[in-house]
C-alpha cells in the first residue's frame, strides 16, 4: 500500500482553527505490517465521557470547528477524528486501497484500541454516520447514546435514488474535484473562500483524493456489493441496542431526506428532532443548533 500524507504547512492559518493536533498509528490491514496515522482533535475535560464527532466525505474534522468549541464550552470532552484518507489522517494512494470494512476497521482501532473510548456519545453524518453506525453495531457497550444526523446504512436491497448514483458518476469521473466547492453544494449559505480552500488543504494535488473520490462507490448500491451482508447485520444488531438514539436530520437536505424512518423504527428508543434551516452539512448552517442538540440529548438522557 502506497500512502501519502499530506504536509503539516498545508493547514497553517486555517480560519477557526485553533486546535492541537493529535495522532495514533492503526495497522494498514492489507495483511503487511504496515501502519497508518489517523489525526484526530481532543478537546475539552480529560476525564469527562466522550462526544465523538464523525465527518463524511469529502470534508474532516474541521467540519466540527464550531460544534468542537460550543460542545467544550459546555463543559464536554469532544473527541474528533480525521478518516483515513482524509484532513491530517493518512492517505492510501490507490482507490483499491478503500473499502467498508477497512474503513470501520480503521476507525475501530483508532477509537477503541487507541483511545480506548467507553461512555461514547456518537454524532455521526453522512460517512461518519454510516461508519460510527457500524461501530455501534460491533461494540454496543462503548457507547452510551447516539445523535444519527443526514446518514443512512444502505444494504443494497432497494434501489438507490437516481441523484445518488449520479453523485458516485461525478466522484469518480469528474477532472476536477474540489472539496471546498462540494460543500459549499451542500449548505444553504455560502461558504467563505477561506473555508472551502481549508476543505481543499488535505489534498495539495488529485494523488491525495483516492479516497474522497472513491468513498462514494463503496455505499451499497446492489445487494451483493461486499458491504452489503455486514449493513443486514448491523440492521439486525440495531434492534438490540436499547440507549437513546436521536436523529437529527436537517430540513434542508436533498440527499437524506426522510432518511431518518427507518432509524427510528429499527431502535427501540430512538426518538426524532430536527435541525432547521441547514443543508446536508448542517455543521456549516446551524453549528449552534447541532450543539444544542447534542447538549440537549446528553443532559436529558444521562
Amino acid at each position: 500500500m502506497r500512502i501519502l500524507r499530506t504536509p503539516d504547512h498545508c493547514f497553517t492559518s486555517l480560519p477557526d482553527w485553533p486546535y492541537r493536533p493529535h495522532y495514533l498509528d492503526v495497522p494498514v490491514m492489507d495483511g503487511s505490517s504496515g501502519r497508518l496515522r489517523v489525526h484526530y482533535v481532543d478537546e475539552g475535560p480529560p476525564r469527562a465521557t466522550p462526544v465523538l464527532l464523525l465527518h463524511g466525505e469529502p470534508t474532516w474534522s474541521y467540519l466540527y470547528r464550531h460544534v468542537i468549541a460550543g460542545l467544550v464550552d459546555r463543559g464536554h470532552r469532544v473527541v474528533a477524528p480525521d478518516l483515513i484518507g482524509f484532513g491530517r489522517s493518512d492517505k492510501p494512494a490507490e482507490q483499491a486501497d478503500h473499502t467498508f470494512a477497512r474503513h470501520v476497521a480503521w476507525m475501530s482501532h483508532a477509537l477503541f484500541e487507541g483511545l480506548n473510548l467507553r461512555q461514547v456519545t456518537l454524532f455521526g453524518q453522512d460517512w461518519g454516520g454510516m461508519i460510527g453506525l457500524r461501530l455501534l453495531a460491533e461494540a454496543p457497550d462503548r457507547f452510551s447514546r447516539a445523535v444519527l444526523a443526514n446518514t443512512g446504512l444502505p444494504t443494497g436491497d432497494t434501489a438507490a435514488p437516481e441523484h445518488f448514483l449520479s453523485w458516485q458518476r461525478f466522484a469518480a469521473t469528474t477532472p476536477v474535484f474540489e472539496a471546498g466547492v462540494i460543500v459549499e453544494l451542500g449548505t444553504q449559505r455560502p461558504v467563505d473562500p477561506a473555508v472551502q480552500a481549508a476543505y481543499n488543504a488535505p489534498f495539495p494535488d488529485p494523488t491525495y483524493q483516492a479516497g474522497a473520490r472513491v468513498m462514494p462507490s463503496l455505499v451499497p448500491t446492489t445487494p451483493d456489493d461486499p458491504a452489503a451482508d455486514d449493513q443486514r447485520r448491523a440492521w439486525r444488531a440495531f434492534e438490540e441496542f436499547e440507549r437513546p438514539v436521536l436523529t437529527a436530520f436537517s430540513d434542508g437536505d436533498p440527499i437524506t431526506r426522510g432518511g431518518d424512518e427507518r432509524f427510528l423504527t429499527a431502535f427501540p428508543a430512538a426518538r426524532r428532532s430536527t435541525v432547521t434551516g441547514a443543508g446536508h452539512f448542517l455543521q456549516e448552517d446551524a453549528a449552534d443548533q447541532v450543539v444544542e442538540v447534542i447538549t440537549s440529548f446528553v443532559e436529558e438522557t444521562s
